[in-house]
């Protein structure tokens, strides 16, 4: 596994140029897709797929359920690029490793970028295989994609949080989730470490500091997209249910079911959503 140290900056740009030479259309729109919502690119006209272990310095996903592939189409006959498959800090990956294809994405041209991912439900108005538009965010990770030295050419050294989710995004995916009849909510995200589950206790501490959903991936890639002031819209599937009267003993092929039933709808978000951008 390799490390992303010494000169990030020369890394970056040598993986920059790598896509680059395989003359990829420049995307406009950034798109990272999570555990078991991969039904997006089918909606895609793919121009050009990029394996991961082909790009210099890119790590590899060692999750089973993540494909690996950086994909070149359109959208909505929009330009994107879709990371099918995303790192994690519990890989063993330092944040700068998790980070570094956003800061790529960045440099090949993105404007805004858009994520998923799996999570618990911790609000009790939730459903298993819902969605929740994230507005907000608590950080609990234990390491910080922007810790050591500052990236000037990227942004300055204190990255301002005020508006992580980009607020006229997560009103227009709202609305449009209520047009298109898809169960949809709001709320608060809370990144843990993982790779472990929490326990009962820390479910009800999440709760308690209001956290509406809990996960192990986005928050470091969103702290990296608004370091460059990329506006960000995210979502997350709620695959199990993590309040005191729902809670039970995971089972990971539940989750992943619970992700692919939700699939059609988040399919269908992201692409009115993208293509109600400004062209």
């Amino acid at each position: 596994m390799e490390e992303v140290s010494g000169n990030l900056i020369e890394k970056i740009n040598e993986a920059v140029d790598f896509i680059k030479s395989h003359n990829v259309t420049s995307p406009r729109y950034g798109i990272v897709l999570g555990t078991g919502l991969g039904a997006l690119v089918n909606e895609m006209k793919i121009e050009k797929i990029i394996n991961y272990d082909e790009i210099p310095h890119f790590p590899v996903s060692t999750v089973e359920f993540h494909s690996g592939k950086l994909m070149f189409g359109r959208l909505a006959d929009k330009p994107v690029v879709v990371m099918q498959g995303r790192f994690h800090f519990y890989e063993g990956y330092s944040m700068k490793e998790v980070t570094f294809p956003i800061r790529v994405m960045k440099l090949l041209g993105i404007e805004k970028l858009f994520m998923s991912n799996a999570a618990g439900g911790l609000n009790e108005s939730f459903n298993i295989s819902d969605l929740m538009i994230i507005n907000d965010h608590i950080n609990l990770m234990t390491q910080n994609p922007l810790t050591g030295k500052n990236l000037d050419e990227f942004g300055g050294r204190f990255t301002d949080m005020y508006e992580p989710y980009d607020f006229s995004m997560v009103h227009s995916g709202l609305k449009i989730a209520k047009e298109l009849g898809i169960q949809t909510h709001e709320g608060v995200y809370a990144a843990v470490p993982g790779p472990n589950l929490e326990t009962r206790a820390e479910y009800r501490y999440l709760s308690i500091i209001g956290a509406d959903a809990v996960g192990m991936s986005t928050v470091p890639e969103i702290i990296v997209a608004r370091h460059m002031e990329i506006p960000c819209f995210a979502v997350s599937v709620i695959t199990d249910l993590c309040y005191p009267s729902a809670v039970e003993k995971i089972d990971i092929q539940k989750i992943i079911a619970a992700a692919h039933k939700a699939e059609p709808g988040l399919t269908k978000l992201i692409t009115r959503l993208i293509g109600e951008q400004d062209s």
